[in-house]
C-alpha cells in the first residue's frame, strides 16, 4: 500500500470532523422535535385497548388511570375492550398498530408472560413487538380454605395434604389462569399432592369452595375477603412476595414456610415495538403521579388492587423474567388453554 501524503491525512481529518458536526447537528434536532412533539402529545384521543371483557379488575383499572391521564395530558384515552383468547386477540391489535403513541394497552402477566406457553400459538412476541411503558398494578391473591380444613395456617395445611395425598382439592377461574397456577406452584413447592378443579371464572370457584365441594382457592382479595369476615372461609396467606396493605395481618406463603413462593398477577402499560421514547418517558411520568396519588391508593386498596409504578426499564426487565419462570410453571402442570 501505497504512502498517503499528509494533506490527505488532514483533509480526511477534516471531513471526519465535519461529518461528526453534521452528525451532531441531526441528532441534536432529531431530539428537539421529538421532545417538542412530546411535549405537545397527545394532539387527538388515544386509543387504550383493554384485552378483556368490560367489568374485570383490568377494566376497571383502565378506565380509572385513562380518565386521569386524560385530565392531566387534555386528550380523552379511549378504552376499547377487546376481549378473547385469555387476551392474545387484543394483545396482537396493539403488536400490529403503529407505533405514534396513539394505540397503548394494559397487558397482565397472562398476555406478556403465562399465554406464550399456555397456547399452541401466540399471534405476536411479548417482548419484541411491545415498549414497556410502566407497571402499574399487582394483585394478591389469598389462599383461602373451607372451614371444615383443621389448618390455621400454611404449615398446617401442608402437614395435612401431605397425610392425605390427592384427596384435597383446589379451585381455580380457569385452566391456566393465574388462580391455577398459583395453585400449581404451591402444590409444587410444599411437595404435595392436590387436585385441580377448574370452573368458569372466579366467582364460581369460590362458591364451589364456600359449600366445602372444593377445599382450597387461590382467590383475589376484593372478592375472597366478604366470605372471610363471614366466617364462610378462612384466609391463612398471600400470594405475593411481600404484605399487602389491603391485608396487612395476613402473611405470606414465604413467611408461613415455603420460601421463595411467588405467585402474583401483575399489569402494566404497553405500547408498540418502537414506540417514541419522548412520549414513553412522559407517559411514564404521568402515569407514576397517577398511580401514587393517595385518592387512587385508597380507592384501589378497597378493590383488593395494589397500585405500583415502575421504570420502562424496570418493566421490561419484570417480563423478560416473567417469560421463562412461567413458562416452566405451565409446562410442569400441564396446563393448556381451554
Amino acid at each position: 500500500m501505497k504512502n498517503q501524503p499528509y494533506g490527505t491525512y488532514q483533509g480526511l481529518i477534516r471531513e471526519n470532523l465535519r461529518n461528526s458536526v453534521t452528525n451532531n447537528i441531526l441528532l441534536l434536532s432529531l431530539f428537539a422535535v421529538t421532545t417538542a412533539h412530546a411535549q405537545t402529545y397527545p394532539t387527538r384521543p388515544v386509543r387504550w385497548v383493554v384485552p378483556f371483557a368490560p367489568g374485570g379488575p383490568t377494566d376497571i383499572m383502565s378506565r380509572a388511570i385513562g380518565e386521569k391521564l386524560g385530565q392531566r395530558l387534555g386528550q380523552q384515552f379511549v378504552v376499547d375492550n377487546r376481549g378473547g383468547a385469555g387476551g392474545n386477540i387484543g394483545a396482537e391489535i396493539v403488536a400490529r398498530a403503529p407505533a405514534d403513541g396513539y394505540t397503548i394497552m394494559i397487558g397482565h402477566v397472562g398476555t406478556h408472560a403465562i399465554n406464550l406457553a399456555l397456547y399452541k400459538a401466540v399471534p405476536y412476541d411479548p417482548i419484541k413487538d411491545f415498549t414497556p411503558i410502566s407497571l402499574l398494578a399487582t394483585l394478591p391473591l389469598a389462599l383461602v380454605i373451607h372451614p371444615s380444613v383443621q389448618a390455621a395456617n400454611v404449615k398446617e395445611l401442608i402437614a395435612i395434604a401431605q397425610k392425605r395425598p390427592g384427596e384435597l382439592n383446589f379451585a381455580s377461574a380457569g385452566s391456566g389462569g393465574p388462580t391455577h397456577l398459583a395453585g400449581e406452584v404451591f402444590k409444587s413447592m410444599a411437595h404435595i399432592n392436590i387436585v385441580h378443579v377448574p370452573f368458569k371464572g372466579n366467582a364460581q370457584g369460590l362458591i364451589e369452595t364456600i359449600s366445602g365441594r372444593v377445599q382450597m382457592m387461590f382467590s383475589n382479595l376484593l372478592t375472597s375477603m366478604p366470605h372471610v369476615r363471614g366466617g364462610k372461609l378462612r384466609a391463612i396467606a398471600l400470594s405475593t412476595a411481600r404484605r399487602s396493605p389491603q391485608a396487612p395481618d395476613l402473611p405470606t406463603i414465604t413467611e408461613s414456610g415455603v420460601p421463595g413462593f411467588d405467585a402474583t398477577p401483575w399489569y402494566g402499560a404497553l405500547g408498540p415495538a418502537h414506540f417514541p421514547p419522548a412520549i414513553t418517558a412522559r407517559l411514564n411520568s404521568e402515569i407514576a403521579g397517577i398511580v401514587r396519588a393517595p385518592d387512587m391508593q385508597e380507592r384501589f386498596v378497597a378493590q383488593g388492587i395494589d397500585l405500583t409504578a415502575s421504570t420502562p426499564e424496570q418493566f421490561a426487565a419484570l417480563i423478560q423474567a416473567e417469560v421463562p419462570r412461567w413458562r416452566k410453571i405451565v409446562q410442569q402442570s400441564g396446563a393448556r388453554a381451554d
